[in-house]
């Protein structure tokens, strides 16, 4: 336990930390990969070049801070780390390196006076606590992973069984190991990371990726969108290069499936899935185990994309629909071409709107999983505990470095 002094210099460093947390962090990247350059394989080099990571860190270290006296607060927001964190591989060994980057970057944009050694001690102690909170969930849940049948520690090569085309943006990759073993029993709705080399960066990229498709087949799904390049956002490394090269045959390197974003199978609720665009892929994952296992659940689906251009997966979520009485699907396309119609190839133009929940998804016993973009996601949520629906009832994936910022 920290003792009240420490608590209190750390505290006192909040509000600092949110009007300069980013000059600091952006500080703290580049002098950490400038020493150990190493962890740039680890690290996505896409977010660096954006800020996102730079941002997400900064708004971490601010809200450690202010939760100091009580980190058990944070406790949920750590789990989803930790998950991240062992999806990537990073160890124990990493965070004395981290550490003391992030304490010598405190004093070299802050300045002595303002970071005396005083409140580096301090900041010392809070980061240690900090990284043994971390260290004890990932060495949890790297062991359930490496122990479980089928499972493994690190990566494992999968050779790529199927590659097909979902829409004009989406592709599903269907990869089996290479050794031929066994697959474990992931939950729906987690991910697996796969690791490809940039020669552009000459680094080795770690990305992660929804698992589309069921538990227990005979292969892992991920289904990728191309990031192609946008206003001033540069085209997605990873993406592009799985797309355009990677190949049925060839080896790609995979984590084992991580996540918090899981389905409550211990519940018997009505289940509503609420996605946009490549965010439906946990969320199909959830629906084929539903349909699959027998799951007598009420489900509604419910589905926003663009236009009919990529719109991925239509078919094979129309034959669930078809074959299973339980589960009412609604699509809206925000910018239908000229040729779609309503009624014929989507439900609605538009998007899912508060009158769009109430009319296909509000029900107050039922559990809502929200996944897309941020801002989709935040919206969905709003408009449904402006309907009455309990925030329990609400689970929302987050990916990338907006995993803290969401909550």
């Amino acid at each position: 336990m920290l003792s009240a002094d420490i608590r209190q210099q750390v505290k006192a460093t909040a509000s600092i930390l949110k009007q300069h947390g980013v000059v600091l962090t952006s500080h703290f990247y580049q002098r950490m990969f400038q020493h150990n350059p190493e962890l740039k394989n680890i690290f996505n080099q896409g977010h660096q070049h954006a800020g996102q990571q730079q941002q997400a860190l900064a708004m971490a270290v601010a809200a450690y801070a202010e939760h100091i006296d009580a980190p058990e607060v944070l406790l949920p927001v750590l789990e989803r780390v930790a998950h991240k964190h062992t999806s990537l591989g990073i160890r124990a060994e990493h965070y004395p390196i981290v550490g003391k980057h992030l304490l010598a970057s405190i004093r070299e944009v802050l300045g002595e006076e303002a970071a005396p050694d005083s409140l580096l001690d301090a900041w010392a102690a809070a980061y240690q606590q900090l990284a043994d909170l971390l260290i004890n969930l990932e060495n949890s849940l790297y062991q359930r992973a490496a122990t479980q049948p089928g499972g493994w520690s690190g990566w494992r090569p999968f050779r790529v069984l199927k590659k097909q085309v979902e829409s004009s943006e989406i592709t599903s990759f269907y990869l089996q190991a290479a050794d031929g073993g066994s697959l474990p029993h992931f939950q729906p709705g987690q991910y697996i990371s796969v690791q490809r080399f940039i020669p552009e960066w000459g680094l080795s990229q770690p990305r992660q990726y929804s698992l589309s498709d069921a538990p227990g087949k005979d292969w892992l799904r991920i289904s990728v969108k191309r990031e192609d390049a946008r206003d001033e956002a540069p085209a997605g490394k990873v993406s592009v290069i799985l797309h355009a090269e990677l190949a049925e045959g060839d080896i790609l390197q995979v984590s084992p499936p991580f996540g918090d974003f899981v389905l409550h199978q211990e519940r018997d609720t009505p289940v509503v899935l609420i996605s946009a665009g490549v965010g439906q892929t946990p969320l199909l994952s959830m629906l084929k185990h539903l349909v699959e296992s027998g799951s007598p659940r009420a489900i509604r689906y419910l589905h926003a994309a663009r236009d009919g251009q990529v719109h991925a997966m239509k078919q094979e979520v129309q034959q669930l629909a078809q074959g299973h009485t339980q589960l009412h699907q609604a699509v809206f396309y925000e910018t239908p071409s000229a040729t779609e119609r309503a009624g014929r190839d989507f439900d609605h133009a538009g998007r899912i709107d508060a009158a769009a929940i109430h009319a296909h998804a509000l029900q107050q016993d039922a559990d809502y999983y929200l996944c897309g973009p941020l801002a989709f996601m935040l919206q969905q949520r709003r408009q449904l505990r402006d309907a009455g629906v309990q925030p329990d009832r609400i689970h929302m994936e987050v990916f990338g470095s907006h995993a803290i910022a969401a909550d």
